[in-house]
């Protein structure tokens, strides 16, 4: 009997079997597997932290918020003061040549490091930008429009106007026509802290060829030879993109409504950015983190949930070829000739006003052109590519550009390919829908690895709920309970067809906010949480201000710290998507062809990170990744992905700089585990 039960049982696959087979067509079918059977692993970590809690604001380097910072005595810090690029009270220091930008010429072929430089006698004149009065009028309007700050610091929501016209000199800053060409300090008497200022370029072509890396410029303390001195120029000659269109008439360096906008810094020695200081002076700072992707928003936060950049599709999984001059939307409101290719050789006659490059226009009721924010990156015949892929090839070190063949990434701000409630935003011809949309990706995040084994998390984005309400975003801008300033293209998980088409999934793990604050005091927070400011507070230049991102930073610390269970196992990491086009003097590690970028601010706030430590492990958004992989024991997200980079290896006399490139560290330098104080 025995025996034929064995045969009996061996003709049939076990539980274990079928739950594995399972797995399997899952994972094929690109939907997310759920352990709902398996016990929850939330808890089960390698460290005393079972919560991270990861805030990102907006579009600041590390230069531009702590140019002038010092830390506690035994620190050190790596910035323009310690550089003595310049003094603490903002002007040049003995170094500032060392930071000195140049104008130069490109004329033909994308150059990444144009040859034909010279100096700048003076900066182009940096110029106005932000709302000349403030968004919103009252304390109860701005009260109405968000939730995510104390009365203390609602009140920003209605102050800091420019009081000027944009794209004009800014004459809030002293001399405005006559900067020195390096770094200078933004604020002043005359243009306060609490002040909207003007946003620079961070597009991810104009990033590259500001950042000027070259090996010939290489130095030990530098090897990767990016010397950052082309910033301005970039600004004034192509900024955010051309879009397709001919250069304007009569075109110079104010045609562009940006200027030297890039050469801006805080002073936080005098006072400005407070509470940043703060958390810096109380808890740890990373000097050496970077944004991973050259360039904007989009493909920054896409590289924060998938650690790898994500393409052109056909919708269903393979690499297919964007629109290129051809028609989109055929029969909508919203039809049009665009080129959605990247093309940043410059226009016959100009210098390096870039042939293809924008955000495209038209669209939302009227006929879509230009666009341009793929390349494909294993074509060096595609136009910028070589130019990258040639200096990628002379680094001391051997660079996986990560570019498959015909696949075309993703490298700045489009939509992304699902709708809050989870309907194709691609395929959707709808008037008020914008043709300028990536289309879903069944790639793999860290969402479906958190999803397998088991392990809880959540995307707190401020605003779900009206977005959810108004999935066109009609009412952005909008002041009072109606505002909708959710930040679509900043969720990774709303790009992702195994998350978004199923639908409880996404109503389980993408909520609002509103949540979060709930979660924190009931003490229901997830493992992971992912925290997305809306545009009124995300610190984002010209749309909103440092001042009030750190308003929504610092109502989610103190509400961790008001519940002293979870605040003893919790880690929350404060950073920015990226750099927003400022310029920073820290050393770049190229990592492949998109990345990385500037330094960007990092800070973790946590019983175990305190004493107001600097960390100078080299990171990129990547090492988020690497630290929830390793604290919860969970695989990387792909082969390729970029959390399988090995950890730094460094030698005390340069401790920015792997000697193992290309490295990257996964944040648990930033803890000492031994030490805690739960005060």
């Amino acid at each position: 009997m025995r025996s034929r039960l064995s045969a009996w049982r061996a003709c049939f696959p076990s539980v274990k079997q079928v739950l594995a087979m399972l797995v399997v067509v899952q994972l094929l079918a690109g939907s997310p597997v759920r352990a709902q059977d398996e016990p929850d692993n939330s808890g089960n970590t390698t460290s005393p932290i079972k919560h991270v809690i990861i805030i990102v604001g907006e579009n600041r380097t590390f230069d531009h918020l702590f140019a002038t910072y010092q830390p506690k005595k035994g620190q050190h810090v790596d910035n323009l003061l310690s550089k003595h690029i310049i003094t603490e009270d903002g002007t040049p220091g003995p170094n500032f040549s060392s930071a000195i930008q140049f104008t130069a010429k490109d004329t033909d072929k994308f150059q990444e490091s144009p040859q034909s430089k010279s100096l700048y006698d003076v900066l182009p004149a940096p110029l106005v930008g932000g709302p000349k009065n403030a968004p919103i009028s009252t304390l109860a309007d701005a009260e109405a429009s968000e939730n995510g700050l104390s009365p203390a610091f609602s009140i920003f929501l209605t102050t800091g106007g420019t009081g000027q016209t944009s794209r004009t000199p800014d004459q809030r800053i002293p001399n405005v026509n006559e900067v020195l060409p390096g770094p200078f300090q933004l604020t002043s008497k005359t243009f306060p802290y609490d002040a909207y200022a003007a946003s620079p370029v961070h597009r991810f072509y104009q990033m590259w060829q500001q950042l000027d890396c070259n090996v010939d410029y290489a130095t030990f303390h530098n090897p990767s030879g990016c010397k950052a001195d082309l910033f301005p120029w970039v600004e004034t000659t192509v900024g955010a993109g051309a879009n397709g269109k001919p250069q304007p008439a009569g075109f110079n360096n104010l045609s562009t409504g940006e200027g030297s906008t890039a050469m801006a810094f805080y002073n936080i020695a005098d006072g400005d950015a407070p509470y940043t200081k703060f958390l810096a002076d109380h808890y740890a700072l990373a000097d050496n983190y970077h944004q991973p992707v050259a360039g904007g928003t989009g493909a920054n936060s896409v590289m924060l949930g998938f650690g790898d950049a994500i393409f052109f599709s056909d919708g269903d999984g393979n690499a297919a070829t964007p629109p290129h001059n051809q028609l989109v939307a055929a029969g909508s409101a919203n039809a049009g000739i665009v080129d959605e290719i990247e093309n940043p050789d410059p226009q016959p006659g100009t210098n390096n006003w870039y042939t293809e490059d924008g955000y495209g226009a038209g669209s939302f009721g009227s006929p879509s052109s230009g666009g341009g924010t793929y390349s494909n990156c294993s074509d060096s015949d595609q136009p910028g590519v070589s130019a990258i892929l040639s200096y990628l090839s002379t680094l001391p070190y051997q660079v996986d550009p990560k570019c498959d063949p015909g696949h075309y990434y993703l490298l700045n701000n489009y939509n992304p390919g699902y709708f809050g409630d989870g309907s194709n935003a691609y395929t959707d011809l709808n008037k008020n829908n914008t043709v300028f949309t990536i289309p879903p990706t069944k790639q793999r995040s860290i969402a479906d690895v958190l999803l397998e084994k088991n392990v809880s998390w959540k995307y707190y984005g401020d605003q779900w709920t009206s977005y959810l309400g108004d999935k066109y975003q009609l009412n952005y801008g909008a002041v009072g309970a109606k505002s909708d300033q959710y930040c679509n293209i900043c969720n990774p998980f709303q790009y992702q067809t195994q998350i978004m088409t199923d639908d409880a999934v996404r109503t389980t793990h993408i909520v609002d906010t509103t949540d979060l604050y709930t979660d924190i005091q009931k003490g229901t927070l997830p493992a992971v949480s992912y925290v997305k400011p809306s545009g009124w507070v995300d610190g984002h230049p010209a749309s909103s201000k440092w001042n009030l991102f750190e308003g929504f930073t610092k109502k989610i610390v103190d509400a961790v710290k008001s519940n002293p269970s979870l605040w003893k196992e919790t880690a929350i990491f404060a950073t920015v998507d990226e750099g927003g086009g400022y310029y920073d003097s820290g050393y770049i590690q190229p990592l492949d062809f998109f990345g990385d970028g500037t330094r960007i601010p990092l800070l973790v706030i946590s019983p175990y990170s305190v004493g107001g430590r600097v960390v100078h492990v080299y990171y990129d958004h990547a090492s988020i990744l690497k630290f929830i992989e390793r604290n919860w024991s969970l695989p990387t997200i792909t082969k390729r992905s970029r959390d399988n980079l090995a950890e730094p290896k460094t030698s005390h006399k340069n401790p920015y700089v792997p000697l193992n490139s290309p490295a990257i560290g996964d944040c648990f330098e930033m803890f000492d585990f031994a030490h805690p104080d739960f005060n």
